[in-house]
């Protein structure tokens, strides 16, 4: 089984350290890790302004990980983690378009 490489944004990084539960933190980062393996196969597609990214739940599938495959150079990209929160400014997803309105979402 091929092994990914897992990188993260540098907004990606800030966001896990922003939790300030260990425990959220410590899953959060299992998670992420997780995604060493078959990350191409996991998630869902996203749509519309991220299309191209995948998203995965974590922690009773309240926060979420969205993330980037790069097949040709073997890395998995994770972009925000956050919670999902439908209709607030604060949703992972909105925030993820917001970061790429920006251009923050490749690596720095």
């Amino acid at each position: 089984m091929k092994r990914w490489v897992v990188t993260l944004t540098r907004e990606a990084r800030a966001q896990v350290l922003a939790i300030t539960d260990r425990r959220i933190q410590e899953s959060i980062r299992e998670s992420i890790n997780s995604l060493q393996y078959e990350p191409d196969v996991r998630g869902k597609p996203m749509r519309e302004e991220l299309i191209g990214y995948r998203s995965i739940r974590t922690i009773g599938q309240r926060y979420r990980i969205i993330y980037k495959v790069d097949g040709e150079k073997v890395t998995v990209l994770v972009v925000t983690v956050g919670i999902r929160k439908e209709g607030d400014k604060k949703d992972a997803y909105e925030l993820a378009k917001r970061l790429m309105r920006k251009g923050l979402l490749d690596l720095e």
